[in-house]
C-alpha cells in the first residue's frame, strides 16, 4: 500500500519541478514584436549565455541562426545584414549591439518593459 502512494507522490513532485518559468515570456515576445533581431550561431557560447538570461523564455526570442549547419539556418540573411560576430542584436532604429547585451539594455533599446516594470515610455514620462 505504501509503494503506490510513494510513487504517486514522487510523480507529483517531478511534475511540479518541470513547470515552465514564464518570467520573461512577455519581455521576449515584446522584443520580437518590436522587430529587434538577435543573430547568432548554435555553436556560439556567448549566444548561449544571451539565451540563458531569458531562461525558459529563450525560445520566444527573435533569434536568427546564422550558421549554415544550424537548425532553421538563415545564413544568407545574416550575410545580407552584414553580421560578422555573434551574438549581434539589431534594432529598428539602426542600433547594433555586439556581444551579450544585458536585459536592462535590451529593455532600453527596444522600449520593452522588464518583468515587474511599467513600459519604458511610461517611466521616462514620469521622470
Amino acid at each position: 500500500m505504501r509503494k503506490p502512494f510513494t510513487l504517486i507522490l514522487l510523480a507529483g513532485l517531478l511534475l511540479l519541478g518541470c513547470e515552465r518559468d514564464t518570467t520573461y515570456d512577455n519581455f521576449a515576445t515584446c522584443l520580437a514584436d518590436s522587430d529587434a533581431k538577435f543573430y547568432g550561431a548554435f555553436w556560439c557560447p556567448h549566444c548561449a549565455d544571451q539565451k540563458e538570461l531569458f531562461g525558459d523564455s529563450k525560445d520566444l526570442l527573435p533569434y536568427i541562426e546564422c550558421d549554415a549547419n544550424g537548425k532553421d539556418s538563415q545564413a544568407a540573411l545574416c550575410n545580407e545584414e552584414g553580421v560578422k560576430s555573434y551574438p549581434t542584436w539589431k534594432f529598428p532604429d539602426g542600433t547594433v549591439k555586439n556581444g551579450v547585451v544585458s536585459l536592462e539594455d535590451l529593455s532600453e533599446l527596444s522600449s520593452c518593459p522588464l518583468p515587474g516594470e511599467g513600459s519604458v515610455m511610461e517611466q521616462s514620462n514620469e521622470e
